[in-house]
């Protein structure tokens, strides 16, 4: 499945990939011009052919709570920021609150802190 168009190379599409780590399923939403190994089924390092590096993962956000969706992701390449529903659990509470994520080119997604 295509998302969109890469925002870090010019001929690339961003896919929709099944992985495994550390035995739990998560999809890698990342560029056709990148490909990623690995060896230990946790690190994930592009190969050699490789001539792009985006990638965001599907649970990149997972400490607040928040899983991307298909719908998230495609919104990111268009708009590349967003505004996604959060959770913090401190002192035992669950606090929803809104922030807005951008595209970060060294970890896939950030939390823009106001």
């Amino acid at each position: 499945m295509v998302l969109g168009k890469c925002p870090y190379c010019d001929d690339g599409s961003i896919e929709v990939r099944d992985k495994e780590v550390s035995g739990k399923k998560v999809k890698l939403y990342a560029c056709s011009n990148a490909n990623w190994r690995t060896e230990d089924g946790e690190m994930f390092e592009l190969t050699p052919n490789s001539t792009c590096s985006f990638k965001i993962w599907q649970n990149s956000l997972a400490k607040y709570g928040k899983w991307l969706s298909y719908k998230e992701v495609r919104e990111l390449l268009e708009d590349e920021s967003i505004e996604v529903e959060l959770l913090s659990k401190k002192y035992g509470k669950k606090v929803y609150y809104n922030k807005y994520i951008a595209l970060n080119h060294d970890y896939g997604v950030s939390v823009i802190w106001d």
